[in-house]
């Protein structure tokens, strides 16, 4: 509501509708309860004296609430995903991990041992460190070198931190071409614990993009297809494609999926995860934290697959570090049968570390 109105206002208030349309997904309460218990909406942030009797003039008056658009569409409040994971509090507490996250060495605004730090506190056993890769500038993409310099950086962060039962894994969120192919060396990728695979450009695109996810998720050196529509609350619908096709696809290749939990991606959604069910595929958990108070992000990723009956063998982030690692050993044995290349010398995969 707060987003369709700001389709007519204009000027400051305009920006502030936007604002908090978007903040209003992280709003610990519903309004409404506010309300019930005589307390100021103002408590929610982003909620002005404007905001505020906008609020009012609602529900003193309450208007009729259309279907949304596509583009406004399946996104979870956190008041939702709470509910939802009430009613099974196992669920999160089983979340062993998170695999995405960026920190600074490319667009995040913490340093690797925060994001750990903020790990060991939510009882992770793992976490990837997947900063962006060479080709998107625009989010401080790290080029091959970088990677490797970061790499001394995690070891030393794990000398501390795998003491607390956490493990940092090395690992990247590689832009991937509409042709599938990324934009760094497949040899330092080989390098990596984990590589997420991800679409940043030709995102507006209406026509149907099934080939595109096919070649993505035959790329050897993918094993997770992140944000795979692309989508963005009140800004981007996201790619199109013949979904049960490209779902097959990954569970076919032993590939997983993405549920990215940043509250404005949540990228898949509930629909299309319903048919990544049927098809039985993989499906990953990550918050596509910038910072380490947004690990709490989880929850949209846990709600969603909870409420789409992912059963919880298909999740990765609900296996045991040892069990991950196998995961992965089995798909790159898979691609290197598809795509021969020379053996992976003096590379120690950090999920192994005992």
């Amino acid at each position: 509501m707060l987003a369709r109105e700001s389709e007519v206002a204009s000027g400051q208030a305009q920006k502030a509708l936007r604002r908090a349309s978007r903040r209003a997904f992280l709003w610990p309460e519903e309004a409404a309860n506010l309300l019930s218990h005589d307390r100021s909406l103002m408590e929610l942030q982003n909620v002005g004296p404007y905001i505020n009797d906008v609020l009012l003039r609602w529900f003193d008056r309450p208007p009729a609430v259309p279907e949304p658009p596509d583009i406004r569409r399946q996104f979870l409040t956190l008041t939702e995903a709470k509910a939802a994971l009430a009613k099974k509090p196992s669920w999160l507490r089983s979340v062993r991990g998170d695999l995405q996250m960026h920190t600074t060495w490319s667009d995040g605004d913490a340093s690797v041992s925060d994001m750990a730090d903020a790990a060991v506190a939510r009882g992770y056993e793992y976490i990837a460190i997947t900063d962006h890769t060479k080709g998107l500038k625009i989010a401080g993409g790290i080029n091959e070198k970088q990677l490797e310099h970061q790499a001394v950086e995690i070891a030393e962060v794990n000398q501390r931190v795998q003491k607390q039962g956490l493990t940092v894994l090395r690992s990247a969120e590689l832009n991937i071409n509409p042709r599938g192919e990324g934009d760094m060396d497949p040899g330092s990728l080989r390098q990596l614990d984990l590589v997420l695979g991800c679409f940043h450009s030709s995102l507006r695109t209406k026509d149907d993009q099934t080939a595109r996810y096919v070649a993505a998720l035959r790329n050897p050196e993918v094993h997770i297809l992140g944000h795979p529509r692309g989508r963005v609350y009140n800004y981007r619908l996201g790619l199109s494609a013949d979904w049960a096709q490209v779902f097959g696809m990954a569970a076919e290749l032993d590939k997983a999926v993405e549920i990215d939990g940043y509250p404005d991606r949540q990228d898949l959604n509930i629909d299309l995860l319903k048919l990544a069910k049927e098809a039985r595929c993989r499906i990953s958990l990550g918050t596509d934290s910038h910072g380490a108070a947004q690990l709490r992000f989880m929850e949209y990723s846990a709600a969603a697959a909870l409420i789409a009956g992912i059963r919880k063998d298909r999740v990765l982030n609900f296996m045991s570090r040892n069990e991950l690692a196998h995961w992965i050993s089995g798909v790159r044995e898979r691609g290197r049968a598809q795509s021969p290349s020379p053996p992976n010398i003096g590379s120690k995969s950090l999920l192994s570390t005992s």
